[in-house]
């Protein structure tokens, strides 16, 4: 009988646990975590602090008892301390600090992600109690929970612009709070192009959400009326002045960065930026040592080895670890970064590269924007869907799509239709060869995806161009 251990109970490690269940059943699967929450949706917590999910415990995957009854056992509130790999042992304490060691014979490293701090000053120095808030885990969330409740604050402050500031900015909204969000860098959602970044800070605003950008908090401090923070504008523009803002509560959602000490002590290789080297295998080159998720490293489709923290790739990856942890040899087939989120009323996604990923990488990458109505215009209630192709010029190959749109415009499927054809590495102009669907309250004979494709093919392609056949050429090849 073979001994699987995951450490670390997220998408990863228990992904590698049921994967490894569903193909042997007298697999005995052990995943060791150090917190209570085993398989909770990370990405929901918003959504319960907005009121949208009134139950913390219904954002789990699956219960306790759900996993249990699959064979996955629980060790909750262990926290790995040491990996023996030449024993096939691993050294872990308790919530009261007792100690104990788990034998395996294969181990799936899955231990995530921690947030990012920023240097700001002031921030190692303060908390939840001081109503300062990290958000990444379920304790983080029930701390933010109980700031809201003890504190009854009027005005938050939120560090950040990426996904969860702003998924974070409307749930504070929704609960009645002033809500400023401080963005370092030229625009909101940084892995959109400026235009499309523009057009969520617009939807921001509407709702009355202050947004700052090119603007870095330079300190937070605390005293007996609440919170100040200190932010200096970082862009050029000459009329932009220093801000002090005041709340009652500051969240620093900055990133992540993978959380990969107890690996790196073990031996385990790790990259520059500190993610655990695997290859496609999710293997570790240790010895029965696998890892998976949001500590590893992430291949990417278009550029190769890189860190992209993402739910996701960590599904599948552990799921990939799992199998292969059992003997097989499943192949992770690589990551494009296909994201979306709701702001409000609004939807951004993005699938594929931009022009400053792509040119590192060796293509000759031009955006083409264009903008489109979700449906027949004749038919009540259409809306307009902003798309930003990016194409290759040499080969005509698609590398990405950006596209913002109303939360009615299905811009989350359109962004899986690009993903897909990203990753079958077709060209731009082979997305009017698409057979998609198409009824006047849904959509148009052109979709609108297909409508910027031959937008970009206008502008990009040279007269006489087939860039058709060369992408064609380029995948076969």
């Amino acid at each position: 009988m073979t001994r699987l251990l995951c450490i670390g109970g997220s998408d990863g490690g228990i992904s590698a646990g049921l994967r490894a269940r569903e193909l042997d059943a007298s697999v005995e699967v052990t995943v060791m975590l150090a917190d209570a929450y085993p398989n909770f949706s990370i990405c929901g917590i918003p959504y319960y602090v907005s009121g949208d999910v009134a139950d913390w415990h219904d954002l789990a995957h699956r219960s306790r008892a759900d996993l249990e009854s699959l064979g996955i056992g629980l060790l909750t509130d262990t926290t790995a301390r040491r990996i023996d790999v030449a024993t096939h042992r691993v050294t872990a304490t308790d919530a009261a600090g007792r100690e104990q060691t788990v034998g395996y014979d294969r181990l799936v490293v899955a231990t995530g992600a921690v947030p990012a701090r920023p240097p700001i000053a002031g921030l190692e120095r303060l908390g939840p109690t001081d109503g300062v808030h990290l958000l990444h885990t379920m304790g983080d969330t029930h701390a933010v929970m109980d700031s809201l409740t003890t504190r009854q604050p009027e005005r938050a402050v939120i560090v950040g612009a990426g996904y969860i500031g702003l998924e974070m900015a409307e749930a504070l909204a929704a609960r009645g709070l002033a809500v400023t969000v401080l963005e370092a860098l030229p625009h909101v959602l940084p892995t959109l192009d400026g235009p499309l970044g523009d057009l969520v800070a617009g939807e921001l605003a509407a709702h009355d959400v202050e947004v700052h950008t090119a603007t870095t908090v330079t300190a937070i401090a605390a005293d007996g009326r609440g919170l100040t923070v200190h932010a200096a504008p970082t862009g050029s523009d000459p009329n932009a002045a220093p801000l002090e803002l005041h709340a009652e509560i500051v969240l620093v959602v900055t990133g992540v960065r993978p959380d990969t000490t107890l690996a790196r002590a073990a031996g385990l290789p790790v990259t520059q930026k500190g993610a655990i080297e695997v290859d496609r295998h999710m293997a570790t080159g240790l010895p029965d040592v696998l890892a998976a998720g949001d500590c590893v490293v992430t291949h990417h489709v278009l550029l190769g080895e890189t860190y992209l923290p993402l739910g996701t790739t960590a599904h599948k990856q552990g799921r990939i670890a799992g199998e292969n942890a059992l003997g097989g040899v499943r192949r992770f087939e690589g990551s494009l970064g296909t994201q979306v989120v709701k702001v409000f009323d609004l939807v951004a996604a993005r699938t594929g590269i931009r022009d400053h990923e792509a040119v590192p990488a060796g293509y000759e990458p031009r955006t083409v924007a264009a903008a489109g109505d979700d449906h027949k215009a004749y038919y009540p209630g259409a809306t307009t869907v902003h798309v930003r192709t990016t194409g290759d010029l040499t080969t005509g190959r698609l590398l990405g799509v950006q596209m913002v749109g109303s939360i009615g415009s299905a811009v989350h499927k359109r962004i899986d239709t690009a993903a897909t054809a990203i990753y079958a590495g077709l060209g731009v102009d082979q997305l009017s060869d698409l057979d998609l669907s198409y009824t006047p309250p849904l959509g148009s004979p052109w979709d609108v995806l297909q409508a910027a494709a031959q937008r970009w093919s206008a502008v990009a392609t040279p007269v006489g161009g087939d860039h058709h056949g060369s992408a064609a050429r380029s995948r076969q090849g």
